[in-house]
């Protein structure tokens, strides 16, 4: 019988964050603690990834796209037999979503909401023309998403965030590695948002995540960890 390992796709999370850990600031306009060097670079590993995740209030307050920007790496993509951009997933308990977001709007791939069972009504009906709305459960289980994800033929899965969903996946022991961009800036506001929030974490005391490599790009330094045995030490 299959490990529960590997009936769930390759996780890598992919984080930006201060030098006092946080996402972002408290202000309305989103804060950029990356740069040119390192969005580049992100776009790479998107490229190689057959889905991208993140949770209903990046969705919400950041309003991303995740797409796969550079033309020739979607070439290239297209060229290997895969979809022109990864698949776009998110996770949600309250099912408050726009369905004009650029999550949905950006892009004629498919996405995927999976949210709590008491919400599925009301997700299907705002967002079923934009979306594929999966039941998730009651709170929705992130080992359960990786595993239908999995079954869905998603085999390398990039967390993009937020806290929230970083702070699940790697307590819960999803994660096969971290890519950590650390910013030259403090932010230092309590309501901001940090890159994890409490937990029982895997690694802490006496177990120590293991330091692959450290790459500066230009402004930033990029930390990436292997955090399970399944760690991969090509590039994506």
């Amino acid at each position: 019988m299959a490990s529960s390992s590997e009936c769930r796709p390759y996780t890598l999370l992919s984080c930006g964050m201060s030098l006092d850990g946080y996402l972002d600031d408290a202000t309305d306009e989103r804060l950029l603690l990356s740069n040119d060097a390192d969005f580049d670079r992100v776009d790479e590993v998107r490229s190689g990834s057959d889905a991208i995740l993140v949770g209903a209030a990046t969705v919400r307050n950041d309003d991303p796209r995740l797409q796969v920007r550079s033309a020739e790496r979607v070439a290239r993509r297209r060229a290997a037999g895969r979809p022109a951009q990864p698949l776009k997933v998110t996770v949600t308990n309250r099912a408050k979503l726009d369905p004009e977001a650029r999550f949905f709007a950006v892009g004629s791939g498919p996405k995927l909401v999976y949210c709590a069972s008491d919400t599925v009504d009301m997700a299907t009906e705002h967002l079923s023309s934009v979306a594929t709305v999966v039941d998730a459960g009651r709170p929705v289980e992130l080992r359960g998403v990786c595993e239908d994800l999995f079954a869905r033929g998603v085999r390398r899965l990039m967390v993009e965030g937020g806290g929230e969903v970083h702070t699940q996946v790697l307590t819960e022991g999803l994660a096969d590695e971290l890519q950590l961009v650390v910013a030259p800036i403090f932010v230092g506001h309590p309501g901001a948002t940090r890159f994890v929030g409490p937990g029982q974490f895997p690694f802490s005391g006496r177990r120590r995540a293991r330091l692959v490599s450290t790459t500066q790009l230009d402004d930033v330094v990029l930390l990436r960890y292997a955090l399970s045995s399944r760690f991969s030490e090509r590039a994506w």
